[in-house]
């Protein structure tokens, strides 16, 4: 983030959205809720559109620090094929299952946005670039493995652990361990990979 005021106004934000929807969020909302002066929130994001796009932002920084990506890749190299999906697949299942728990509101506030993002080309253009950063890494770890077609194998991964977060928070289905995750993962890459 920019600066403090703009984290602190994101994260508010996402925590609006998470208990009111998409509809609720409001600068008014958020000076509120984050218990600034009137104002504060407009001051670092001038129209909802902004606000929105700011909220995504953040939830795409903690997405990234989450997964591990972009500070540096994962270490691939000199690493069996069945190690790596052991390694990827931990990090996946610790990952989800805390974004399932502990950090259920940043899920529930980033579907808010993917539906909003449905009906505004300006916040699309955002969600989908956001959204490469953490399928691209995927798809490089495919790559790094071998597979014939990583972009298919990374997207068809990306669609099963989007399958899983959605299924716990908004369908019917149970919550998940972190062992469930674990060997879904490791059973889909291993399959995908002809292990």
């Amino acid at each position: 983030m920019k600066s403090q005021r703009a984290a602190l106004v994101a994260d508010t934000a996402i925590t609006v959205l998470a208990d009111g929807g998409v509809h609720g969020l409001t600068h008014r909302t958020v000076d509120e809720a984050a218990g600034l002066a009137p104002g504060s929130a407009s001051n670092v994001a001038r129209t909802r559109l902004a606000l929105l796009e700011l909220a995504l932002e953040r939830l795409a920084e903690l997405d990234t620090a989450a997964f591990g990506f972009g500070a540096e890749p994962m270490a691939l190299e000199g690493m069996a094929t069945a190690a790596v999906l052991d390694v990827f697949a931990a990090m996946t299942a610790r990952t989800l299952h805390t974004r399932l728990t502990s950090e259920r509101r940043q899920s529930i506030a980033r579907y808010e946005l993917a539906m909003e993002a449905t009906r505004h080309p300006g916040l699309r253009e955002l969600y989908d670039a956001v959204s490469r950063r953490l399928r691209d890494p995927v798809m490089a770890m495919f790559t790094a493995l071998g597979s014939p077609d990583p972009a298919r194998h990374g997207q068809q991964a990306v669609a099963f652990l989007e399958g899983v977060m959605f299924d716990a928070l908004a369908g019917a289905g149970p919550e998940p361990t972190e062992k469930d995750i674990r060997l879904g993962v490791r059973e889909l890459f291993r399959g995908m990979l002809g292990q």
